[in-house]
């Protein structure tokens, strides 16, 4: 896919990609979403090589604070070193592969349950019992391995490939279309990790178009009405038109607008997408997150993450206040999810074929063209 680059003040851009135009193009072919072999090659080929949002600086405030992670590329531990750094590393020891780490917590050092090798902060090898015997036995060899960490705006993002690109040019020229949302000056207020039986395909196509808003989400959101954006970077995104946050579903939403936001930005709530799994979502008062977390084909842990201004945070009577929009994340998201997974069910039939996609399916034919151009050729029809 090549995208125009978008003019200094961040206006909507048409999308322009390579392969059938809108009016040709149809969903994809049904062992995208159902072949337990394509999602092995796709965990390979873009969520490998892809940059994976796991939380906010502010969950690692301390030296020993460190949170265990289950990622496409494994179980993970982010965690802030003796020396204050921010590191991630392989949850597994390198004895027999024993699990090291559960939940959140404080750590003074990472004692492994089955042998009791232990490891420093930084993932050093501290101590290593009956190993001493062993030949040629080096403990500056058997580290924990670790994995390619990176942050932006306050977002901690691992990824699994030495040689993929950095975080910063996969973000491109998003940076400066969110730059007036101060993101950096945020903290996240609310976190939810919800399961459902669907590929994860289609939660982010779901998430990137407003034609089904007006039934799906007939009770809460509504109908809305959106405009694409295209820009340099590993991103695609729109923005959904309101001249007020639509972070709470009835109402005039309880908090004040961001103080010095963008002409643009004042006139809805960016919904970008950085690939594969990211999306910010940024209103006019606050911003959330959604990022799917790939277990199966036909199955997806999908995070949800709420932030808000500091200073929102600070003042008196923001968790009552905050209330009606983490009700709204948490109803829209289980609304698309409920019939998401009847989309699986259904596009599972031998009978399935794929359908020609709207004007407003835009988004939807772009992501998956760039799903398809990072995958194999062979692994088209498999």
């Amino acid at each position: 896919m090549s995208t125009p680059t978008p003019s200094a003040s961040h206006q909507p851009k048409p999308y322009v990609w390579s392969g059938p135009p809108l009016a040709q193009a149809r969903s994809l072919d049904r062992n995208c979403y159902v072949s337990p072999e394509f999602f092995r090659v796709e965990l390979e080929h873009v969520h490998a090589r892809g940059w994976i949002l796991v939380g906010r600086v502010e969950e690692w405030r301390e030296p020993g604070h460190y949170r265990a992670i289950d990622t496409v590329g494994g179980p993970a531990i982010v965690l802030r070193d003796e020396r204050g750094e921010l590191r991630a590393m392989a949850n597994f020891c390198r004895h027999r592969g024993a699990k090291l780490l559960e939940g959140a917590g404080v750590a003074r050092k990472i004692l492994c349950p089955y042998h009791a090798w232990a490891y420093r902060l930084n993932g050093a090898l501290l101590a290593a019992p009956s190993m001493e015997e062993t030949a040629d036995f080096r403990a500056d060899d058997w580290g924990l391995e670790p994995i390619r960490l990176e942050t932006w705006a306050g977002f901690v993002f691992l990824n699994y490939s030495e040689d993929a690109p950095g975080l910063l040019a996969d973000l491109g020229d998003l940076v400066d279309l969110l730059a007036s949302h101060k993101l950096e000056d945020m903290v996240c207020t609310w976190r939810k990790e919800i399961v459902f039986n669907c590929n994860w395909k289609l939660l982010v196509e779901n998430a990137m178009e407003t034609y089904h808003t007006g039934t799906v989400h007939a009770a809460t959101v509504g109908a809305q009405k959106s405009v694409s954006f295209a820009g340099t970077g590993e991103w695609m995104g729109m923005q959904v038109l309101s001249d007020k946050s639509i972070a709470v579903l009835n109402g005039d939403p309880p908090f004040k607008p961001i103080a010095d936001l963008s002409e643009q930005a004042r006139k809805g709530t960016f919904f970008m997408f950085l690939h594969p799994t990211t999306q910010f979502c940024c209103a006019q008062d606050c911003m959330w997150w959604l990022s799917p977390r790939p277990v199966a084909a036909d199955k997806t842990v999908l995070e949800i993450g709420g932030c808000f201004p500091r200073q929102t945070v600070e003042q008196p009577g923001f968790e009552q206040d905050a209330e009606p929009y983490y009700k709204r994340w948490e109803a829209v998201a289980l609304e698309d999810g409920g019939v998401l997974e009847k989309l699986q069910v259904a596009i599972a039939s031998r009978l399935f074929r794929p359908g020609p996609l709207s004007w407003r399916d835009d988004l939807v034919h772009t992501f998956d063209q760039w799903v398809l151009n990072h995958m194999p050729e062979a692994a088209r029809s498999i």
